[in-house]
């Protein structure tokens, strides 16, 4: 089982050093198991939260048996203890992977193994980040960044963002989309980097109005469906069917239908090998064309270079 690793230092911040644990305790795979081990990690046996005392169970030898060792933001950047860094700089050198939350970008910097890299953090922090370790790439504008086996994200819910990426980079779209509804994510963010993570479509509440809909647009999204169409299966007007539609998911039913059909696609980029073009045809899309630009306004990439990240085919 992967091993997570969430490191809490003194003044770490609650809301960072819960996402994770969370995330990624909360995933499940196929198959119903756990797909991580989570183990919250700590320089002492008392860390000073701010509101409130942590206990960790697990010291920092931990670090040395994780896969994954998560770095939650704090609230000052400083006064990071020597044998903090020496364990962080032995876990990568093993070859773990190393992801930081908002500020936790300091307590990486400092190992120096940010040094001549790209990173982010919270944009409010960014100035401080950038003078104190010059020789850092730090990009404030998006949401998260990725160098392989480090990673770095800005403030707040870019954390649960980098946390549902890598769990899709771990197991797939269908296992972090069922993480990202259980976390009750949003189809897609506005502004900053565009995601590869397309999440989940947007909850319903179980027997609501739309829910029969939802299930036949599932069914039928690879067919060529108008609005008319919608509206009849529906029985609505267009009117009406776009305004209540709008209300139980945040969307229009022609935008809900194109999320699923990129959905299906990411999924058959990802265990399949069928070409591109023949992709496109069995979701539902017209034209090769089309798709590729679709896809790659919603992923942020191209089919090609998804397929190149996360394909298990």
């Amino acid at each position: 089982m992967h091993t997570v690793a969430v490191l809490a230092l003194p003044q770490v911040v609650p809301f960072d050093l819960a996402t994770p644990i969370e995330v990624f305790s909360r995933t499940r795979l196929p198959d119903g198991s756990a797909g991580y081990r989570v183990q919250i990690c700590g320089p002492a046996r008392e860390i000073d939260a701010g509101a409130f005392i942590l206990q960790p169970p697990y010291g920092l030898a931990a670090l040395a048996e994780a896969d994954t060792v998560i770095i939650p933001g704090r609230a000052v950047a400083d006064d990071i203890p020597d044998e903090v860094l020496d364990a962080l700089r032995a876990a990568a050198a093993r070859g773990a992977r190393l992801a930081s939350i908002c500020s936790g970008a300091f307590v990486l910097a400092a190992t120096g193994l940010l040094d001549g890299l790209r990173a982010t953090t919270h944009w409010a922090a960014a100035p401080q980040l950038a003078a104190r370790y010059p020789q850092v790439d730090v990009d404030p504008e998006v949401l998260y960044v990725d160098n392989g086996a480090l990673l770095t994200s800005a403030g707040a819910a870019a954390g649960l963002d980098l946390c549902l990426y890598l769990i899709r980079r771990d197991y797939g779209s269908a296992v972090a989309a069922d993480a990202a509804r259980l976390s009750v994510m949003p189809l897609e963010r506005e502004g900053g980097q565009a995601q590869f993570i397309v999440h989940d479509l947007p909850p319903v509440p179980r027997g609501s109005q739309m829910e029969p809909l939802l299930e036949w647009l599932e069914e039928n999204c690879v067919k060529e469906l108008t609005l008319d169409d919608v509206a009849a299966y529906a029985g609505m007007s267009t009117r009406t069917l776009n305004r209540r539609f709008r209300e139980q998911t945040g969307t229009t039913p022609l935008q809900w239908l194109l999320r699923a059909r990129i959905r299906r696609a990411q999924h058959l980029l990802e265990a399949t090998d069928h070409p591109v073009d023949r992709i496109a045809g069995e979701v539902g899309f017209g034209s090769p064309t089309s798709f590729r630009e679709r896809f790659k306004r919603v992923v942020g990439t191209s089919p090609h270079a998804y397929r190149g990240s996360f394909s298990r085919a």
